[in-house]
């Protein structure tokens, strides 16, 4: 081990002489997870790594520290490489979407105080929801109560002037390049001071 090597880093030595550093894992948990993704008992797994059952047993419930021939076996059993043992999988399978709107093509849908294009209308299953909205709304009297939905939103000033009103803060008047993240659950209204309509760039999140 080197002396910049941090320690809590695990050496896997290959065949070919080189070698493979990885962060450690728990192995019995990471054994487990792999086992039962294919669907194994612990004699099924036993017997591709060609290992003994107790053996495989006293891996998975950190009874024992297996040798590296033994962790070739198991590697081997699982169709995997040694390093994978001891790597967590990835945490979401990357699936490639993209949706463009060009200016102007947004879905749009207009209330008495907002004009908001619902951006990247055709895409399915959105874990966020952006729209761009003009802001005509000149006092926070236009408004029936508070709005208030589900998830967190995000506000990003486009043109003008705005004044975000919130239930439990003081209002805060927002220029073109400020913005607010916030609880949207918490009450919340913007109003335009600006002499034209303002427009913003509003994320929210779905749930």
């Amino acid at each position: 081990m080197s002396r910049n090597e941090p320690p809590s880093l695990i050496r896997i030595a290959r065949e070919s002489g080189a070698e493979t550093i990885v962060e450690p894992l728990d192995l019995g948990t990471r054994v487990r997870e792999l086992r039962k993704a294919k669907g194994w008992t612990l004699e099924q797994a036993a017997e591709r790594a060609g290992l003994a059952r107790s053996t495989l047993s006293k891996i998975e419930n950190g009874q024992m520290s297996p040798t590296y021939e033994a962790l070739k076996k198991l590697a081997g059993g699982l169709a995997i490489s040694v390093p994978q043992l001891f790597t967590p999988p990835a945490r979401a399978q990357v699936n490639g979407r993209l949706a463009v709107t060009k200016a102007g093509e947004g879905q749009a849908h207009a209330t008495t105080t907002y004009e908001h294009e619902l951006l990247a209308g055709p895409l399915k299953g959105k874990q966020m929801l952006p729209y761009r909205a003009t802001i005509r709304a000149r006092s926070a009297e236009e408004f029936d109560g508070w709005v208030r939905h589900d998830g967190e939103e995000f506000l990003y000033v486009l043109t003008g002037i705005v004044r975000l009103y919130s239930e439990f803060y003081e209002p805060v008047d927002l220029r073109r390049g400020d913005s607010a993240y916030y609880d949207a659950t918490m009450g919340h209204n913007v109003i335009s001071l600006s002499e034209e309509d303002a427009t913003i760039l509003w994320v929210t999140s779905l749930g």
